[in-house]
């Protein structure tokens, strides 16, 4: 709750200098916008939550979003698929990522750093092969089906500012995705194996298939965020599309209190952690006008987390073994 507290505070902190330097960034048009950036990525966070809960990381996130961003206009467009075919296809496909992920993790040992690093390339390459390096979209079509990312809420007796539709999504997702992992055995079991896998296997918990359930949750809102992602901008290049996806997924995360050494993980705290990284990134380019530098901001955002997270990790050892060299002392005293 602490870090909840801490992010959180940091985030309000950001909006206000930024509100104050720049009068852009209170404009209707760009909350809303930041609104639904948040809630498109915030998806890919959660997902990635799920995996670094566990211990385990996937880099695969953006090129997954590739896959099925240009995938689904490709099917639709070019080859003419039924709209229900092909939202059914891409789901497979994400779906079987993600098995394939827990299975060379769980079933051959090989480090996810490694199985989702090459499918990074990998997915990608195999986008640009079917769409052979062309600009896929829906044109003026399935306007109905793009309400999904473009469509807005309207408040009451509130005017110049609406909700845009993916947060919706993004709330359905994180209360699901909240109740799985702080309400069900089956949360607990991924947390209990990201604190120590050998002691949550010689308890009798299945490590394997909870592994395989943590890609699975990964890659799947990863294909929902693809789709989301391409019906909010309706045309997709495979070249670029998702590039660096996954930076942004895992600075949230790690942002947003998921330890990368496993065991630790808010839903809520993905949120507010996808929320600061894209106002930083609305700050660099409304203040200052380069927004090539939005990369290097991740990255130390990232090493931040990673050091505090191993400072804090140091800190609660060191106050443990003070605590119980205290009592063997009052023990040993009466």
């Amino acid at each position: 709750m602490k870090k909840l507290l801490g992010i959180f505070a940091l985030l309000v902190a950001v909006c206000v200098f930024a509100a104050l330097v720049s009068e852009s960034f209170r404009s209707g048009y760009n909350v809303e916008n930041l609104i639904r950036r948040t809630a498109l990525f915030g998806v890919l966070g959660i997902g990635v939550c799920f995996v670094i809960v566990t211990g385990g990381i996937d880099l695969s996130i953006g090129s997954v979003v590739c896959l099925v961003g240009c995938g689904l206009p490709w099917l639709l467009t070019v080859q003419k698929w039924s709209l229900p075919a092909a939202l059914l296809a891409v789901a497979v496909v994400s779906v079987g990522i993600g098995l394939l992920h827990g299975l060379l993790v769980t079933r051959l040992r090989l480090q996810p750093f490694i199985v989702t690093l090459c499918g990074l390339m990998l997915y990608r390459g195999i986008t640009r092969g079917f769409t052979k390096d062309q600009t896929v979209g829906f044109g003026g079509d399935f306007k109905d089906l793009r309400v999904l990312a473009t469509g807005k809420i309207s408040i009451p007796f509130v005017q110049g500012f609406e909700i845009p539709a993916p947060w919706v999504v993004l709330v359905i997702v994180a209360v699901l995705a909240a109740i799985f992992l702080n309400r069900t055995i089956y949360g607990r079991y991924l947390l209990a194996l990201g604190r120590n896998e050998d002691a949550a296997r010689y308890s009798g918990i299945n490590t394997g298939a909870m592994v395989l359930l943590a890609y699975v949750i990964c890659s799947s809102l990863a294909g929902l965020g693809g789709v989301l992602f391409v019906l909010d901008v309706n045309s997709a290049q495979p070249v670029d599309f998702g590039n660096f996806y996954e930076l942004y997924a895992i600075a949230a995360a790690v942002l947003g209190g998921c330890s990368l050494r496993g065991g630790e993980g808010s839903v809520l705290g993905v949120i507010i952690g996808t929320a600061l990284i894209l106002v930083l990134r609305n700050v660099v380019t409304l203040v200052t006008n380069h927004s090539n530098i939005e990369f290097a901001i991740i990255g130390a955002v990232i090493l931040i987390g990673v050091i505090t997270d191993e400072l804090v990790k140091r800190y609660a050892v060191r106050r443990q073994a003070n605590r119980a060299l205290a009592e063997d002392s009052s023990a040993n005293s009466r």
